[in-house]
Order: structure tokens, then sequence, then C-alpha cells
């Protein structure tokens, strides 16, 4: 099974402090660069397509790497950008906004549901990423706000099935009591260099604080 936990930085550190230069970091980091690069490149097409209005496929690509970057509040002006008759004719647009929405609520059932739909070829990439990174950003949530999670509740959280979300915690570090069905997560350890926030650390950071308010 795929690990989920690769947001926790402190297992990535080596003693020294600084991120360990692994293979899997390489091709993480290659991978949201061209990411990253690509989101850059359809910024321009779309700025010099012939009225400021791009493909179906352009729009589509650009709305899904949004929600990748956890940009939301890029994607809703995009989707409000993109004319009615491109929204009408690419049925696949609002189901990916959709998703975008569900994002906004953080309604992880409905997050993972929505991903399981067939996507287009142009679009599938990313949407499997998105499952990826969603999850890793669901189980930092979960890591931070709770000292222990009923195995049905983080099998919500991380859209597998009980068995399977239990199997995953344990095999990252976290402690399952088969008697009470509870996992207490493995606690995330602070970085010892000061960071600067991206958008998606603090959406978690403000998921975190909802989660203790609530």
């Amino acid at each position: 099974m795929v690990p989920i936990m690769e947001g926790q930085h402190a297992d990535r550190r080596s003693s020294h402090g600084n991120y360990r230069d692994t293979a899997e970091d390489y091709r993480d980091n290659l991978t949201l660069f061209k990411w990253t690069r690509r989101l850059r490149d359809l910024h321009l097409y779309i700025g010099y397509a012939p009225g400021g209005v791009g493909s179906p496929q352009l729009y589509s690509q650009l709305l899904a790497l949004y929600l990748l970057h956890n940009e939301t509040c890029n994607a809703k002006f995009l989707w409000k950008r993109i004319p009615q008759a491109t929204k009408s004719t690419t049925p696949e647009l609002a189901t990916i906004w959709n998703i975008g929405q569900k994002l906004w609520l953080r309604d992880y059932p409905g997050i993972y549901e929505g991903l399981k739909k067939e996507w287009s070829e142009h679009v599938k990439f990313i949407m499997d990423a998105l499952v990826d990174s969603t999850r890793r950003m669901a189980a930092e949530i979960v890591a931070r706000a709770y000292s222990s999670i009923n195995e049905e509740d983080l099998a919500a959280f991380l859209g597998m099935s009980a068995s399977e979300a239990v199997q995953t915690a344990v095999s990252e570090g976290w402690q399952y009591d088969a008697q009470t069905k509870f996992v207490t997560p493995k606690k995330i350890a602070p970085p010892s260099d000061p960071i600067i926030l991206s958008e998606q650390q603090l959406s978690v950071l403000t998921d975190y604080v909802s989660f203790l308010e609530g």
C-alpha cells in the first residue's frame, strides 16, 4: 500500500535537520516542478488565446491543477471565467469543479467519491495525483488535531475501508488498539528552522484550528 503520511516533515529529516536527498524526494520535487511549470504555461496559453478564451482541454487541466495545488480560490475564479458555452459542451469541467467545492468544504467522503469518476486522458494523471495529495493532507490534519481517532472516522478521512486505513496508519508508525478500534496518530514534530507557509500549509493550519474550536 502506498504511504500517505509523507507530509510529516519530521519523518523525512536527517539527524542534521535537513531533508534527506532520496530518489523519492527527487522524484516528488521534479514532478511538482513540472506541474507548477505546466500551471504557469496554461496561464500564458489563455492569455495569448484569441479573445482570451482557451480550449476546453486547457481549462480542464488548469482547473484540475489548481485543485492539486490546493488553490481553491483561484479554481473558483477560473470557474467563473470559463465561458458558459464551454461549460455546456464539456461536462467534465463541472465534475472537476464539483470536487473543488467538496475540497472547499473539506467534505472528504464527497471528495473521494467524486474522484472515482472516469477521467479523460488529459486530466486523469492530475486527478490521480489529487487522490494522493488529499490523503496526505487529511492524514496531516488528523495527526495534528486528534490524540486518537476511531478507525471508521479515519477511514472517512482517507477514503479507504477501515481495515485499509488501519493498515496504512500502522505502516506509518501510528498505534492501533484492536479492542477499542481507535488509532493513535504519530505526532508531527515542528520543524527546527523557520519556514514560510504555502497556501496548502495555511489551509491545513486553518483546518486544524477549526477542529480545535469545534
